[in-house]
C-alpha cells in the first residue's frame, strides 16, 4: 500500500453502516490506498449487520497532514456523530485545507451541520435532506453527487461508485 495515499474513515463506535464501510474500504484499498478508522472513542465499532472493527484512532489522535482526505460513513449510529466536536473540527479543516472530505447516507448531515456544505451541491439519504438544506447545501437526490473536494452519495447501494470517485479524486484521474 502507497502510504502517500491515505484516508481517515470515521465511523460510529456503534451502529455505523456495514455494507457503506465494506464497500468504500474495498474500493480505496483496491486502489492502492491506505484507509485508518477513527471513531469517537477508541472502543471496539459495531456495524449494523454485525461488521467489527478497530479505530486505530481517535479525532484528537490525527496528524491532519499524513491523510488526504477523510470519509464519513453513514448508518444509525451518525446521530453520535452529528454533534461530535471532532468529527465537526476534522471535516472543516480537511475541508478549508482542499482535501477530500466525503460522506454516506446520513453522514452528510455531519458535514451540514460543520458548515462544509454551505453554497455546494450535495446529495444524502433522503432523511437527511432537510439537514443539508438547513446547513446551506443544494440537496441533488443523486446517487452520488461531487462539488469540487466535497464528495456525498445517499446510502448503501450507491457506496461501490462513491468510493471508487473518491479513489479517483484522491488519485488525481478523471470522474
Amino acid at each position: 500500500m502507497n502510504s502517500d495515499n491515505q484516508v481517515i474513515v470515521f465511523i460510529a463506535n456503534n451502529d455505523f453502516q456495514d455494507d457503506e464501510f465494506n464497500a468504500v474500504k474495498e474500493e480505496l484499498e483496491s486502489s492502492d490506498i491506505t484507509i485508518k478508522i477513527v471513531a469517537p472513542e477508541m472502543d471496539e465499532c459495531h456495524g449494523v449487520n454485525g461488521c467489527v472493527a478497530e479505530p486505530e484512532f481517535t479525532s484528537d489522535e490525527v496528524n491532519y497532514d499524513d491523510f488526504k482526505g477523510i470519509v464519513y460513513i453513514g448508518g444509525p449510529g451518525t446521530d453520535q456523530l452529528l454533534n461530535h466536536t471532532g468529527a465537526l473540527e476534522m471535516a472543516n479543516a480537511f475541508a478549508k485545507a482542499g482535501k477530500v472530505v466525503a460522506a454516506i447516507c446520513w453522514a452528510p448531515a455531519i458535514l451540514a451541520r460543520a458548515g462544509v456544505l454551505k453554497g455546494k451541491r450535495a446529495t444524502a439519504w433522503s432523511g437527511a435532506k432537510d439537514d443539508l438544506i438547513k446547513g446551506g447545501a443544494q440537496y441533488t437526490a443523486e446517487h452520488v453527487t461531487v462539488d469540487g473536494n466535497i464528495i456525498t452519495a445517499d446510502g448503501p447501494d450507491s457506496a461501490p461508485v462513491f468510493g471508487q470517485t473518491i479513489a479517483k479524486i484522491i488519485l488525481g484521474t478523471t470522474v
